[in-house]
Protein backbone atom coordinates (compact mmCIF):
# COMPACT_ATOMS: atom_id res chain seq x y z
CA UNK A 1 0.00 0.00 0.00
CA UNK A 2 1.86 3.65 -1.04
CA UNK A 3 2.68 5.80 1.89
CA UNK A 4 0.63 9.27 1.31
CA UNK A 5 3.42 12.17 2.15
CA UNK A 6 1.59 14.64 5.09
CA UNK A 7 1.60 17.34 2.25
CA UNK A 8 -0.76 15.29 0.26
CA UNK A 9 -3.42 16.91 2.12
CA UNK A 10 -2.58 20.23 -0.12
CA UNK A 11 -4.62 23.19 0.69
CA UNK A 12 -7.92 21.78 2.22
CA UNK A 13 -8.24 20.93 5.83
CA UNK A 14 -11.15 19.73 7.65
CA UNK A 15 -13.00 22.27 10.01
CA UNK A 16 -12.84 21.71 13.90
CA UNK A 17 -16.56 20.22 13.80
CA UNK A 18 -15.78 17.77 10.24
CA UNK A 19 -12.04 16.40 12.10
CA UNK A 20 -14.01 14.00 14.07
CA UNK A 21 -15.90 12.09 10.93
CA UNK A 22 -12.24 12.74 8.80
CA UNK A 23 -10.36 11.12 11.60
CA UNK A 24 -12.61 8.36 11.71
CA UNK A 25 -11.90 8.07 8.01
CA UNK A 26 -8.11 8.38 8.25
CA UNK A 27 -7.87 5.81 11.17
CA UNK A 28 -9.57 2.71 8.66
CA UNK A 29 -13.00 3.72 9.87
CA UNK A 30 -15.36 1.21 6.72
CA UNK A 31 -18.79 3.03 7.96
CA UNK A 32 -20.20 6.21 8.67
CA UNK A 33 -23.34 8.05 8.97
CA UNK A 34 -23.03 12.12 8.74
CA UNK A 35 -26.41 13.82 9.17
CA UNK A 36 -25.77 17.37 8.99
CA UNK A 37 -27.10 21.04 8.05
CA UNK A 38 -27.60 22.57 4.83
CA UNK A 39 -23.90 24.12 3.67
CA UNK A 40 -22.08 22.08 6.28
CA UNK A 41 -19.69 20.96 3.49
CA UNK A 42 -21.10 17.14 3.03
CA UNK A 43 -20.13 16.92 -0.30
CA UNK A 44 -16.18 18.66 -0.01
CA UNK A 45 -15.53 16.68 3.27
CA UNK A 46 -16.46 13.46 0.72
CA UNK A 47 -14.86 14.45 -2.06
CA UNK A 48 -11.75 15.33 -0.34
CA UNK A 49 -11.17 12.08 1.11
CA UNK A 50 -11.93 10.30 -2.00
CA UNK A 51 -8.83 11.68 -2.92
CA UNK A 52 -6.96 10.40 -0.24
CA UNK A 53 -8.41 7.20 -0.17
CA UNK A 54 -7.63 6.79 -3.92
CA UNK A 55 -4.47 7.50 -2.89
CA UNK A 56 -3.55 4.66 -0.78
CA UNK A 57 -5.48 2.06 -2.03
CA UNK A 58 -6.29 1.85 -6.03
CA UNK A 59 -9.50 1.12 -7.03
CA UNK A 60 -12.60 2.13 -7.88
CA UNK A 61 -14.62 5.07 -6.06
CA UNK A 62 -18.19 6.67 -6.52
CA UNK A 63 -20.28 9.34 -5.44
CA UNK A 64 -23.64 8.09 -5.73
CA UNK A 65 -26.49 10.59 -5.72
CA UNK A 66 -29.97 9.87 -6.06
CA UNK A 67 -30.86 10.48 -9.27
CA UNK A 68 -28.10 10.07 -11.91
CA UNK A 69 -29.58 13.39 -13.70
CA UNK A 70 -28.63 15.46 -10.31
CA UNK A 71 -24.43 14.59 -10.58
CA UNK A 72 -23.46 16.99 -13.25
CA UNK A 73 -25.41 20.42 -11.65
CA UNK A 74 -24.64 19.33 -8.08
CA UNK A 75 -21.39 18.16 -8.06
CA UNK A 76 -19.73 17.81 -11.33
CA UNK A 77 -19.64 21.42 -12.76
CA UNK A 78 -20.92 22.90 -9.17
CA UNK A 79 -18.41 26.02 -7.83
CA UNK A 80 -17.59 26.58 -4.44
CA UNK A 81 -18.88 30.09 -3.85
CA UNK A 82 -15.84 30.91 -1.57
CA UNK A 83 -13.69 30.00 -4.12
CA UNK A 84 -15.12 30.44 -7.51
CA UNK A 85 -13.42 27.30 -8.29
CA UNK A 86 -15.26 23.91 -9.53
CA UNK A 87 -15.33 21.50 -6.33
CA UNK A 88 -14.12 18.59 -8.06
CA UNK A 89 -11.12 20.81 -9.54
CA UNK A 90 -10.60 21.51 -5.74
CA UNK A 91 -10.83 18.01 -4.81
CA UNK A 92 -8.55 16.28 -8.01
CA UNK A 93 -6.45 19.16 -9.04
CA UNK A 94 -5.02 18.27 -12.64
CA UNK A 95 -1.82 17.00 -11.29
CA UNK A 96 -3.49 14.07 -9.85
CA UNK A 97 -5.43 12.96 -12.79
CA UNK A 98 -4.30 10.99 -15.82
CA UNK A 99 -7.73 11.18 -17.55
CA UNK A 100 -10.62 13.35 -17.22
CA UNK A 101 -13.60 11.84 -19.02
CA UNK A 102 -16.68 14.61 -19.06
CA UNK A 103 -19.35 12.82 -20.24
CA UNK A 104 -19.14 9.51 -18.06
CA UNK A 105 -18.17 12.25 -15.44
CA UNK A 106 -15.08 10.04 -14.27
CA UNK A 107 -11.65 11.32 -12.95
CA UNK A 108 -9.14 8.64 -13.08
CA UNK A 109 -5.74 8.84 -10.56
CA UNK A 110 -2.13 8.51 -11.93
CA UNK A 111 -2.45 6.02 -9.05
CA UNK A 112 -4.69 3.61 -11.12
CA UNK A 113 -7.79 4.60 -9.14
CA UNK A 114 -11.29 6.06 -10.71
CA UNK A 115 -13.85 8.21 -9.21
CA UNK A 116 -17.25 8.41 -10.61
CA UNK A 117 -20.87 10.06 -10.52
CA UNK A 118 -23.59 7.47 -10.16
CA UNK A 119 -27.06 7.54 -9.52
CA UNK A 120 -28.66 5.05 -6.78
CA UNK A 121 -31.70 4.84 -9.47
CA UNK A 122 -29.60 2.68 -11.37
CA UNK A 123 -27.45 1.51 -9.14
CA UNK A 124 -28.01 -2.33 -10.26
CA UNK A 125 -26.16 -1.61 -13.66
CA UNK A 126 -22.99 -1.09 -12.07
CA UNK A 127 -21.99 -3.96 -10.47
CA UNK A 128 -19.65 -4.62 -12.83
CA UNK A 129 -17.12 -2.13 -11.74
CA UNK A 130 -16.63 -3.49 -8.11
CA UNK A 131 -16.34 -0.02 -5.90
CA UNK A 132 -13.82 -0.07 -3.12
CA UNK A 133 -15.51 2.89 -1.68
CA UNK A 134 -18.77 4.31 -2.22
CA UNK A 135 -20.27 7.77 -0.48
CA UNK A 136 -24.13 7.78 -0.48
CA UNK A 137 -25.29 11.69 -1.23
CA UNK A 138 -28.20 13.19 0.13
CA UNK A 139 -29.42 9.53 1.65
CA UNK A 140 -32.51 10.04 2.91
CA UNK A 141 -33.78 10.39 -0.52
CA UNK A 142 -31.87 7.78 -2.22
CA UNK A 143 -33.45 4.21 -3.13
CA UNK A 144 -32.27 2.38 0.23
CA UNK A 145 -32.52 -0.63 -2.11
CA UNK A 146 -29.00 0.65 -3.31
CA UNK A 147 -27.09 -0.36 0.19
CA UNK A 148 -28.72 -3.58 0.23
CA UNK A 149 -27.58 -4.54 -2.96
CA UNK A 150 -24.20 -2.80 -3.00
CA UNK A 151 -22.91 -4.08 0.76
CA UNK A 152 -21.83 -7.65 -0.17
CA UNK A 153 -19.42 -5.79 -2.36
CA UNK A 154 -17.60 -3.62 0.36
CA UNK A 155 -17.89 -6.82 2.74
CA UNK A 156 -16.10 -8.96 0.58
CA UNK A 157 -13.23 -6.15 -0.88
CA UNK A 158 -13.05 -4.31 2.80
CA UNK A 159 -14.37 -1.35 1.35
CA UNK A 160 -16.00 1.69 2.91
CA UNK A 161 -19.21 3.47 2.60
CA UNK A 162 -19.75 7.06 3.56
CA UNK A 163 -23.53 8.10 4.41
CA UNK A 164 -24.12 11.98 3.83
CA UNK A 165 -27.42 13.64 4.01
CA UNK A 166 -30.12 16.05 5.80
CA UNK A 167 -33.15 14.45 6.94
CA UNK A 168 -36.26 13.90 5.03
CA UNK A 169 -38.67 12.84 7.89
CA UNK A 170 -39.13 9.74 9.40
CA UNK A 171 -37.96 7.14 6.97
CA UNK A 172 -34.67 5.19 6.21
CA UNK A 173 -32.33 8.32 7.01
CA UNK A 174 -33.17 8.10 10.47
CA UNK A 175 -33.28 4.23 10.60
CA UNK A 176 -29.79 4.34 9.42
CA UNK A 177 -28.67 7.09 11.91
CA UNK A 178 -30.21 5.16 14.85
CA UNK A 179 -28.18 2.00 13.84
CA UNK A 180 -24.78 3.91 13.27
CA UNK A 181 -25.00 4.86 16.77
CA UNK A 182 -25.99 1.89 18.30
CA UNK A 183 -23.28 -0.52 16.09
CA UNK A 184 -19.50 -1.50 17.13
CA UNK A 185 -17.37 0.10 14.63
CA UNK A 186 -19.89 2.30 12.98
CA UNK A 187 -19.56 6.30 12.84
CA UNK A 188 -22.65 8.34 13.18
CA UNK A 189 -23.17 11.72 14.28
CA UNK A 190 -25.77 14.38 13.84
CA UNK A 191 -24.77 17.87 13.96
CA UNK A 192 -27.64 20.92 13.50
CA UNK A 193 -26.29 24.66 12.50
CA UNK A 194 -26.01 25.91 16.47
CA UNK A 195 -23.25 22.97 17.25
CA UNK A 196 -20.81 24.64 13.78
CA UNK A 197 -19.92 27.89 12.84
CA UNK A 198 -20.74 27.96 9.09
CA UNK A 199 -23.78 30.40 10.08
CA UNK A 200 -24.28 32.94 13.20
CA UNK A 201 -27.24 33.43 14.94
CA UNK A 202 -28.62 36.36 12.88
CA UNK A 203 -27.63 34.47 9.64
CA UNK A 204 -29.70 31.46 10.97
CA UNK A 205 -32.56 34.00 11.83
CA UNK A 206 -32.33 35.87 8.25
CA UNK A 207 -32.77 31.83 6.65
CA UNK A 208 -35.73 31.58 8.81
CA UNK A 209 -37.86 34.52 7.92
CA UNK A 210 -36.67 33.98 3.81
CA UNK A 211 -38.18 30.46 4.06
CA UNK A 212 -41.73 31.50 6.20
CA UNK A 213 -41.50 34.43 3.97
CA UNK A 214 -41.64 32.09 1.26
CA UNK A 215 -43.71 28.49 2.07
CA UNK A 216 -45.75 30.34 4.76
CA UNK A 217 -45.01 30.10 8.46
CA UNK A 218 -45.79 26.31 9.15
CA UNK A 219 -44.54 25.15 6.12
CA UNK A 220 -41.42 27.50 6.23
CA UNK A 221 -40.42 26.96 9.84
CA UNK A 222 -40.94 23.09 9.00
CA UNK A 223 -38.38 23.50 6.24
CA UNK A 224 -35.88 25.47 8.32
CA UNK A 225 -35.87 22.90 11.50
CA UNK A 226 -35.08 19.85 8.89
CA UNK A 227 -32.64 21.88 6.69
CA UNK A 228 -30.60 23.79 9.46
CA UNK A 229 -31.54 21.68 12.68
CA UNK A 230 -31.89 18.84 11.44
CA UNK A 231 -35.18 17.39 12.58
CA UNK A 232 -36.82 14.15 11.74
CA UNK A 233 -40.29 15.32 12.63
CA UNK A 234 -43.04 16.15 10.28
CA UNK A 235 -43.77 15.84 6.82
CA UNK A 236 -41.77 16.02 4.27
CA UNK A 237 -42.85 18.95 2.36
CA UNK A 238 -45.24 18.51 -0.59
CA UNK A 239 -46.08 14.21 0.06
CA UNK A 240 -49.15 13.14 -0.07
CA UNK A 241 -48.97 10.51 2.84
CA UNK A 242 -46.69 11.40 5.37
CA UNK A 243 -49.19 13.53 7.65
CA UNK A 244 -51.17 10.06 7.51
CA UNK A 245 -48.04 8.09 8.39
CA UNK A 246 -46.90 10.50 11.28
CA UNK A 247 -50.61 9.44 13.27
CA UNK A 248 -49.88 5.99 12.39
CA UNK A 249 -46.59 6.14 14.30
CA UNK A 250 -48.08 8.44 17.18
CA UNK A 251 -51.12 5.84 17.34
CA UNK A 252 -48.40 3.06 17.46
CA UNK A 253 -50.22 1.59 14.07
CA UNK A 254 -46.35 1.07 12.90
CA UNK A 255 -44.31 -1.85 14.89
CA UNK A 256 -44.80 -5.13 15.25
CA UNK A 257 -47.79 -6.67 13.02
CA UNK A 258 -47.24 -10.69 13.05
CA UNK A 259 -48.65 -12.61 10.49
CA UNK A 260 -52.00 -14.21 11.41
CA UNK A 261 -52.29 -18.38 9.78
CA UNK A 262 -55.61 -18.16 9.71
CA UNK A 263 -56.01 -15.11 7.57
CA UNK A 264 -55.89 -14.73 3.41
CA UNK A 265 -53.26 -12.63 2.45
CA UNK A 266 -53.80 -10.36 -0.16
CA UNK A 267 -51.05 -8.65 -2.14
CA UNK A 268 -51.38 -5.18 -4.04
CA UNK A 269 -49.05 -4.54 -7.15
CA UNK A 270 -47.17 -2.36 -8.75
CA UNK A 271 -45.98 -3.64 -12.10
CA UNK A 272 -42.18 -3.36 -13.95
CA UNK A 273 -39.65 -4.88 -15.38
CA UNK A 274 -36.88 -1.80 -15.88
CA UNK A 275 -38.72 -0.24 -13.40
CA UNK A 276 -39.32 -1.93 -9.65
CA UNK A 277 -41.87 -4.34 -9.48
CA UNK A 278 -43.19 -3.99 -6.00
CA UNK A 279 -46.02 -5.91 -4.01
CA UNK A 280 -47.46 -4.68 -0.63
CA UNK A 281 -48.56 -8.17 1.39
CA UNK A 282 -52.06 -7.79 3.37
CA UNK A 283 -54.38 -9.21 5.71
CA UNK A 284 -57.46 -7.92 6.42
CA UNK A 285 -58.98 -8.55 9.65
CA UNK A 286 -62.52 -6.45 10.70
CA UNK A 287 -61.54 -2.88 9.52
CA UNK A 288 -58.40 -3.07 10.08
CA UNK A 289 -55.82 -3.65 6.94
CA UNK A 290 -52.74 -4.86 8.09
CA UNK A 291 -49.40 -4.74 6.27
CA UNK A 292 -47.40 -7.62 7.32
CA UNK A 293 -44.99 -7.52 3.91
CA UNK A 294 -43.65 -5.76 1.45
CA UNK A 295 -41.27 -6.57 -1.33
CA UNK A 296 -39.30 -5.11 -4.13
CA UNK A 297 -36.97 -5.81 -7.00
CA UNK A 298 -36.31 -5.09 -10.38
CA UNK A 299 -34.67 -6.33 -13.45
CA UNK A 300 -36.70 -9.66 -12.93
CA UNK A 301 -40.01 -11.29 -15.17
CA UNK A 302 -43.20 -12.83 -13.00
CA UNK A 303 -41.24 -16.13 -12.46
CA UNK A 304 -38.98 -14.73 -9.92
CA UNK A 305 -42.12 -12.94 -8.23
CA UNK A 306 -43.94 -16.22 -8.28
CA UNK A 307 -40.90 -17.91 -6.61
CA UNK A 308 -40.89 -15.35 -3.84
CA UNK A 309 -44.34 -15.57 -3.35
CA UNK A 310 -44.28 -19.53 -3.18
CA UNK A 311 -41.54 -19.11 -0.58
CA UNK A 312 -43.45 -17.76 2.03
CA UNK A 313 -45.73 -19.35 4.17
CA UNK A 314 -48.89 -17.34 3.33
CA UNK A 315 -51.98 -18.70 2.27
CA UNK A 316 -53.00 -16.11 -0.53
CA UNK A 317 -56.65 -14.49 -1.41
CA UNK A 318 -56.83 -11.93 -4.24
CA UNK A 319 -53.50 -10.43 -6.16
CA UNK A 320 -55.04 -6.59 -6.70
CA UNK A 321 -52.48 -5.89 -10.14
CA UNK A 322 -53.02 -2.24 -12.20
CA UNK A 323 -54.66 -2.01 -15.40
CA UNK A 324 -51.41 -2.78 -17.45
CA UNK A 325 -51.83 -6.68 -16.15
CA UNK A 326 -54.08 -7.13 -19.51
CA UNK A 327 -51.78 -5.85 -21.97
CA UNK A 328 -50.20 -8.50 -24.07
CA UNK A 329 -46.72 -8.95 -24.55
CA UNK A 330 -45.02 -11.12 -26.79
CA UNK A 331 -42.62 -14.13 -25.20
CA UNK A 332 -40.26 -16.52 -26.29
CA UNK A 333 -42.54 -16.28 -29.79
CA UNK A 334 -45.45 -17.74 -28.35
CA UNK A 335 -48.68 -15.93 -28.67
CA UNK A 336 -49.24 -12.85 -27.26
CA UNK A 337 -50.38 -13.11 -23.50
CA UNK A 338 -50.88 -10.48 -20.46
CA UNK A 339 -49.09 -10.64 -17.56
CA UNK A 340 -52.12 -11.59 -15.75
CA UNK A 341 -52.31 -15.12 -17.81
CA UNK A 342 -48.95 -15.36 -17.17
CA UNK A 343 -49.44 -14.65 -13.82
CA UNK A 344 -52.09 -16.82 -13.46
CA UNK A 345 -50.65 -19.88 -15.30
CA UNK A 346 -47.60 -19.53 -12.59
CA UNK A 347 -50.06 -20.00 -9.84
CA UNK A 348 -50.45 -16.14 -9.12
CA UNK A 349 -54.55 -16.68 -8.67
CA UNK A 350 -56.62 -15.06 -9.15
CA UNK A 351 -55.51 -11.28 -10.23
CA UNK A 352 -57.55 -8.43 -9.98
CA UNK A 353 -57.02 -5.95 -12.48
CA UNK A 354 -57.90 -2.97 -11.28
CA UNK A 355 -58.84 0.22 -13.29
CA UNK A 356 -56.40 2.55 -14.55
CA UNK A 357 -55.76 5.79 -13.71
CA UNK A 358 -57.65 8.13 -16.77
CA UNK A 359 -55.79 11.63 -15.96
CA UNK A 360 -53.97 13.48 -13.53
CA UNK A 361 -56.62 14.68 -11.77
CA UNK A 362 -58.35 11.64 -11.26
CA UNK A 363 -55.16 10.82 -10.02
CA UNK A 364 -54.92 13.78 -7.78
CA UNK A 365 -58.91 13.79 -6.88
CA UNK A 366 -59.71 10.33 -6.80
CA UNK A 367 -57.22 8.28 -5.80
CA UNK A 368 -54.54 9.93 -3.49
CA UNK A 369 -57.67 10.43 -1.59
CA UNK A 370 -58.87 7.27 -1.48
CA UNK A 371 -54.84 5.93 -0.12
CA UNK A 372 -55.38 8.72 2.80
CA UNK A 373 -58.57 7.36 3.84
CA UNK A 374 -57.66 3.90 3.88
CA UNK A 375 -54.15 5.19 5.42
CA UNK A 376 -56.12 6.05 8.95
CA UNK A 377 -57.07 2.30 9.10
CA UNK A 378 -53.65 0.30 8.64
CA UNK A 379 -51.20 -1.59 10.50
CA UNK A 380 -47.69 -1.58 9.54
CA UNK A 381 -45.25 -4.20 10.55
CA UNK A 382 -42.44 -1.65 10.64
CA UNK A 383 -39.20 -4.16 10.04
CA UNK A 384 -40.49 -6.12 7.02
CA UNK A 385 -42.30 -3.13 5.27
CA UNK A 386 -39.73 -0.50 6.14
CA UNK A 387 -38.31 0.19 2.44
CA UNK A 388 -42.44 0.49 1.47
CA UNK A 389 -42.81 2.96 4.43
CA UNK A 390 -39.75 4.95 3.50
CA UNK A 391 -41.35 5.69 0.01
CA UNK A 392 -44.86 6.12 1.18
CA UNK A 393 -43.34 8.82 3.38
CA UNK A 394 -41.41 10.51 0.25
CA UNK A 395 -43.95 10.08 -2.32
CA UNK A 396 -44.35 13.53 -3.14
CA UNK A 397 -45.81 16.29 -5.50
CA UNK A 398 -42.79 17.47 -8.09
CA UNK A 399 -41.65 20.80 -7.13
CA UNK A 400 -40.72 23.96 -9.80
CA UNK A 401 -38.03 25.33 -8.64
CA UNK A 402 -38.16 28.54 -10.49
CA UNK A 403 -42.12 29.00 -9.43
CA UNK A 404 -41.84 27.95 -5.93
CA UNK A 405 -44.32 26.16 -5.99
CA UNK A 406 -45.12 22.46 -5.98
CA UNK A 407 -46.82 21.35 -9.23
CA UNK A 408 -49.56 19.25 -9.59
CA UNK A 409 -48.80 16.12 -10.24
CA UNK A 410 -46.04 13.49 -8.13
CA UNK A 411 -42.37 13.66 -8.56
CA UNK A 412 -41.50 10.06 -10.52
CA UNK A 413 -38.67 8.44 -8.04
CA UNK A 414 -37.58 5.40 -6.54
CA UNK A 415 -40.10 5.99 -4.40
CA UNK A 416 -43.15 5.88 -6.91
CA UNK A 417 -43.53 2.26 -6.98
CA UNK A 418 -44.14 1.05 -3.68
CA UNK A 419 -46.87 3.88 -3.91
CA UNK A 420 -48.21 3.25 -6.91
CA UNK A 421 -48.85 -0.29 -5.50
CA UNK A 422 -50.49 0.41 -2.41
CA UNK A 423 -52.80 2.89 -4.71
CA UNK A 424 -53.62 -0.43 -6.86
CA UNK A 425 -54.82 -2.15 -3.67
CA UNK A 426 -56.24 0.93 -2.33
CA UNK A 427 -58.47 1.95 -5.46
CA UNK A 428 -59.08 -1.69 -6.63
CA UNK A 429 -59.81 -4.12 -3.13
CA UNK A 430 -63.46 -5.09 -3.42
CA UNK A 431 -64.86 -5.80 0.21
CA UNK A 432 -65.78 -9.59 0.87
CA UNK A 433 -68.84 -8.49 1.78
CA UNK A 434 -69.78 -5.23 -0.08
CA UNK A 435 -68.71 -4.95 -3.73
CA UNK A 436 -68.18 -1.39 -3.94
CA UNK A 437 -63.96 0.36 -4.33
CA UNK A 438 -62.20 0.11 -0.79
CA UNK A 439 -61.90 4.20 -1.63
CA UNK A 440 -65.41 4.27 -1.97
CA UNK A 441 -66.33 2.56 0.85
CA UNK A 442 -63.89 4.61 2.97
CA UNK A 443 -65.33 7.66 2.20
CA UNK A 444 -68.19 7.15 4.32
CA UNK A 445 -65.79 6.12 7.53
CA UNK A 446 -64.79 9.17 9.57
CA UNK A 447 -61.29 9.01 11.34
CA UNK A 448 -62.92 7.36 13.97
CA UNK A 449 -63.21 4.52 12.45
CA UNK A 450 -67.06 4.48 12.61
CA UNK A 451 -69.33 3.36 9.50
Amino acid sequence: MRKVRRDALYDWRPRKDQWPLWNYLQRGGLRAVMVAHRRWGKDDVALHWARIAGMKRPGNYWHMLPEYGQARKAIWTAVNEDTGKRRIDEAFPGGLRRKTREQEMVVEFGEGSTWQLVGSDNYNSLIGSSPVGIVFSEWAVANPQAWAYLSPILERNKGWALFIYTPRGTNHGLTMLKAAQSTAGWFGACLPADKTPVFSAGQLEGIKNNLVSVYGAEQGEALFRQEYFCSFEGAVFGAYYAKQLEAARIEGRIGSVPWTPSLEVDTWWDLGVDDSMSIWFVQIKGKEFRLIDYYENTGYGLEHYAKVLKEKPYTYGNHYMPHDADVREMSSGEIARSRREVAENLGIRPVVVVQRVKNIDTLIQVHIPAVRNLLVQCWFDEKKCAQGLSALTGYSAEYDDEKKKLANRPAHTWCSHAADAFRTGAVGYRSRDVDKPVGDILNAIDLSGRW
